[in-house]
């Protein structure tokens, strides 16, 4: 909030990042989905016990999407993100993504994952970001439990997984393939107006001093 004070155009200078899992039985979570009816419906949910996935690492920006990069092993076949793992993602992936961006002043914001906020994972992330992290354990700290203010979780996975699922994709490549080109589609001006109900958000929190953020402002 501060910086956005200092900076009219700081909603431009920051890179967001998270990971998702992405199911191949179109799994979304629906830990808040109820179900009404007069009498007891009892209805039944089936799904898979251990459905096959992949996990996608994405960073956000005004300026687009960088990725999707999946965390998988040599046999494509995904894995847990660990500390060693989001550090080679970084390492091989992220910086190449980044050479040509100018980084002056530019921000990186990250959850407060354990792999996230390691010492050799901020050490890593300051070569590119000097004092520049958005992250627990780093230069400003990012609240705990803020989805409603983080573009990947209130615009950028929800949108990818429901057209990436319209399409019922059948196999793990599929979803792969689905996967890259929904984000591939994705147009710098959409995610400049996200970066801008983003700013509304942290305004509007700011003003209700972390209070639920009224439900207008979930519409991009």
């Amino acid at each position: 909030m501060e910086q956005s004070e200092v900076d009219t155009n700081f909603s431009e200078k920051v890179i967001f990042s998270d990971e998702a899992h992405f199911h191949l039985d179109g799994f979304v979570n629906t830990q808040n989905c109820r179900i009404w009816d007069s009498e007891n419906p009892h209805a039944i949910h089936e799904k898979q016990m251990h459905p096959q996935r992949v996990t996608v690492w994405c960073g956000f920006w005004s300026g687009g999407v960088i990725g999707p990069y999946f965390f998988e092993n040599e046999a494509e076949i995904a894995v847990t993100v660990n500390g060693i793992r989001y550090r080679n993602m970084i390492t091989d992936f992220l910086w190449p993504q980044l050479d040509g961006m100018d980084l002056d002043n530019m921000w990186f914001q990250q959850d407060g994952a354990t792999c996230h906020t390691a010492h050799e994972t901020i050490d890593l992330l300051q070569q590119r970001f000097p004092e520049h992290i958005i992250s627990r354990n780093s230069d400003v700290n990012w609240p705990p439990r803020s989805c409603d203010l983080t573009p990947c979780d209130f615009f950028l996975w929800g949108f990818v997984k429901s057209r990436v699922y319209a399409n019922k994709p059948e196999t793990i490549p599929e979803l792969k393939s689905e996967i890259q080109r929904v984000i591939g589609e994705i147009q710098p001006h959409l995610c400049a107006k996200v970066m801008e109900n983003f700013m509304k958000r942290v305004m509007a929190c700011h003003r209700s001093r972390g209070g639920h953020l009224p439900d207008i402002l979930f519409h991009t």
